[in-house]
């Protein structure tokens, strides 16, 4: 039998951080070997994991890479938010690591990702592009990372700009509906784990994808999956549609 594959986790005492020890405590293929928050040194931890699984912040980015870079950990990243220096940061480490980098670990968003660039295809431009999302009212980014990578689908597939193109709410005299326009709407309230629709609306018709969470346990199964899948890797950045063999 393989020894388990030792994982450390950061951002432990966040929602996804526990859901993500919670379900590691019950894989008997991995162990988690430490767990790191806010004020918690990386560099006693890193030394005797196998993969870090990461659901922190990303001011944390600079200081994780760092450790990871080191000594020589991969990494899995779920945390949303970054910045363009920190998707830079990520690009130079991933010369010498293998990082999966996913704003959504659920094999059914990953599945709707694919759904949503086939038909996006398929239907041409013809269609005014809509995004509705819904999470808990303690999240505190938005759109949510899985919105923002179902707006930048739409986006590629429409030959359209994501930055320039979308509309992220509405108000006022808004005038004529552009026919390049992506709409993004996002709710907060209670409890959510996370909602997600994309919206075709046509003249006499309307297509919906929609993909409700009921448990954060999705997320976290996907990214220990990811975990797994990573180890022996190349250095690169990949992300759920490589690990689940989609692209």
């Amino acid at each position: 039998m393989n020894e388990p594959l030792n994982i450390l986790v950061t951002g432990s005492q966040g929602r996804m951080g526990l859901a993500v020890i919670d379900c590691c405590n019950n894989d008997s293929e991995v162990n988690v070997s430490g767990k790191i928050d806010v004020g918690d040194s990386i560099n006693d931890h890193i030394p005797s994991c196998d993969v870090i699984i990461d659901f922190s912040t990303h001011k944390f980015t600079g200081e994780l890479l760092q450790g990871s870079l080191n000594c020589q950990k991969p990494l899995v990243i779920g945390t949303t938010g970054h910045s363009d220096d920190d998707l830079t940061l990520i690009g130079k480490a991933s010369e010498k690591l293998p990082i999966v980098m996913a704003p959504n670990f659920s094999i059914g968003v990953n599945t709707l990702f694919w759904l949503t660039q086939k038909t996006t295809q398929i239907l041409g431009d013809g269609f005014d592009l809509e995004v509705i999302e819904m999470h808990h009212k303690m999240k505190i980014d938005a759109p949510s990372g899985t919105a923002k990578r179902l707006g930048e689908i739409l986006a590629e597939s429409r030959g359209v700009s994501y930055a320039d193109d979308t509309a992220h709410g509405r108000k006022g005299i808004t005038g004529k509906r552009p026919s390049k326009e992506i709409g993004m709407h996002s709710l907060r309230g209670g409890d959510v784990v996370g909602d997600h629709t994309v919206i075709y609306a046509n003249d006499g018709e309307r297509i919906e994808l929609t993909h409700k969470a009921s448990s954060r346990n999705t997320f976290a199964n996907g990214a220990i999956h990811a975990a797994k899948w990573l180890t022996n890797r190349d250095p690169g950045i990949y992300d759920m549609q490589d690990v689940l063999d989609l692209n």
